[in-house]
């Protein structure tokens, strides 16, 4: 009888001890890699054939494609806000870069930064038990105001604070913990143009010792390597690359070399000069590509994969600038637009889902989704009741379960390159650009599903599609917060 009962409240101490680690375990891992500027052409899995994307490519014929997500703003504070919170553009309290203090170590400011109070993703996870990290490139906020990492529910972070800082990956140092980092580089301007007829020397100026996508790879890893097992984790990765300035170790640009036809770039349009310009773009992407090979294996070895989930995608399409050529990539997938434009080309995405043994192989969503919908999916992972209003849950798409909830409309504000907006339902897609030019502008209108290249305006044949697209617009719409950004509606005059 004794021995009996030592049996039972032993099984009782043993249940009691391990029930709370077993409810962790059936949270997943969470990672999150976020590309700077790559378009949605710009790996092979999307129809790229000139550089070499080998890791994301197995990712995504392993796991989920997406074809039509979209990021929540064409350019980077903004984007990365609205992923954080679940917002979109006509709600987010961030909608362009406000760029604060200027490029010099001694005068970096930062972005306007985050309030405290704001509800993340990062918080959400961290108060249901999540270990949380980011390492990478921020753009919401310094040290010392509400928009540290630490204040937005990252225990820990490492990376670039300000997005002019990211310009150089050469930096004099990176942010840990909202202490700085030095690194083995001295300080030069990345905006700096050099003559045509330059030697050598001249390019090399802008090269240094210590490159910060490998110092933050590094990080990234020691976290993967040391969080307890008995915990879930979420990794914010959001890699700097390939966002320019053309910088990249000559020892990766050799893979590439007398492969494309090439012309000195000199920093004409700013950032950095390079001598072999597409050959150093082609290399910064699959040294993205490494990056999340070495993070997958990572995963791997920590015997992990069947319970992590790994999403890829980026924050915007592709750019235009410092010697970058995207028409010769056809980096934005024959889509029209580029960055800092609510054409399909500078807001539609990559984007690749993966969970061994929870997403089918090989498989192709067509779902319409964005950003803003990582919020309510991450709460639903994990288990918890918040979700923000402007996002749905995309796991019953990942999971191939039915009762997949679909948007209405994804609405998309931009303040900046004079005022542009654009407006989703279903397959037709309403823009305005030049708003603060032209207030009273007309609608564009396109069917993409017919027209994904967006050269067809329907906009006379339809006034009935226009009517229902004006009107979301206007529910979609809140003022923002500063007259800055107040191209819609304005509460002031000019």
């Amino acid at each position: 009888m004794r021995f009996s009962l030592f049996i039972f409240f032993a099984a009782l101490f043993f249940m009691g001890c391990t029930a709370p680690i077993q409810t962790n375990q059936q949270r997943p891992n969470i990672i999150y890699i976020l590309a700077d500027d790559l378009g949605y052409g710009e790996l092979g899995a999307y129809g790229q054939e000139k550089i070499k994307t080998t890791n994301l490519d197995r990712l995504a014929a392993e796991g989920m494609r997406f074809t039509q997500h979209y990021t929540g703003a064409p350019v980077c504070a903004p984007s990365r806000y609205m992923f954080l919170t679940g917002t979109h553009a006509g709600h987010a309290y961030i909608r362009g870069n406000y760029e604060l203090g200027q490029f010099e170590d001694e005068n970096e400011g930062g972005q306007m930064p985050i309030p405290e109070t704001t509800p993340t993703l990062a918080k959400m996870l961290k108060n249901e038990g999540y270990q949380t990290a980011m390492v990478g490139k921020w753009g919401l906020g310094m040290n010392g105001t509400t928009g540290s990492p630490l204040l937005q529910g990252f225990d820990y972070y490492y990376g670039y604070l300000d997005q002019k800082q990211a310009h150089n990956y050469y930096p004099t140092h990176l942010w840990e913990n909202d202490k700085p980092a030095p690194l083995n580089n001295d300080y030069f301007l990345v905006h700096s143009p050099i003559e045509k007829g330059a030697g050598h020397q001249a390019f090399d100026q802008f090269k240094g010792a210590d490159y910060a996508p490998d110092r933050m790879l590094g990080k990234a890893l020691h976290f993967l390597d040391t969080t307890a097992t008995h915990k879930p984790f979420f990794l914010y990765y959001p890699s700097p690359i390939p966002h320019v300035s053309l910088q990249v170790p000559d020892s990766l640009v050799q893979q590439y070399k007398d492969q494309f036809e090439e012309k000195e770039y000199h920093g004409t349009k700013g950032y950095t000069a390079h001598q072999t310009p597409n050959a150093a773009y082609a290399a910064m992407i699959t040294h993205l590509d490494t990056e999340v090979g070495k993070i997958w294996e990572a995963v791997k070895a920590r015997g992990q994969e069947d319970n992590t989930l790994i999403l890829f995608s980026s924050d915007n399409g592709p750019t235009f600038a410092g010697g970058v050529d995207a028409g010769y990539f056809n980096s934005a997938g024959g889509l029209r637009g580029l960055k800092m434009d609510v054409y399909e080309g500078g807001i539609r995405i990559p984007f690749i889902a993966y969970w061994k043994g929870k997403i089918q192989p090989g498989s192709v969503s067509n779902l319409v989704s964005g950003h803003w919908d990582m919020y309510n999916t991450f709460a639903e992972l994990s288990k918890q009741s918040q979700r923000s209003p402007d996002g749905i849950s995309i796991l019953p798409e990942l999971l191939g379960e039915k009762g997949q909830q679909q948007h209405d409309y994804i609405y998309f504000e931009y303040p900046e390159k004079r005022g542009q907006i654009a407006l989703r339902m279903g397959d037709w897609k309403g823009v305005k650009t030049e708003m603060k030019i032209h207030p009273n502008t007309p609608w564009e209108l396109y069917n993409l599903k017919e027209d994904p290249q967006e050269q067809n305006n329907l906009a006379t044949q339809f006034p009935e599609i226009i009517a229902q697209i004006d009107s979301l617009q206007r529910i979609a719409h809140r003022h923002p917060h500063i007259r800055e950004w107040e191209f819609i509606d304005p509460k002031f005059k000019k």
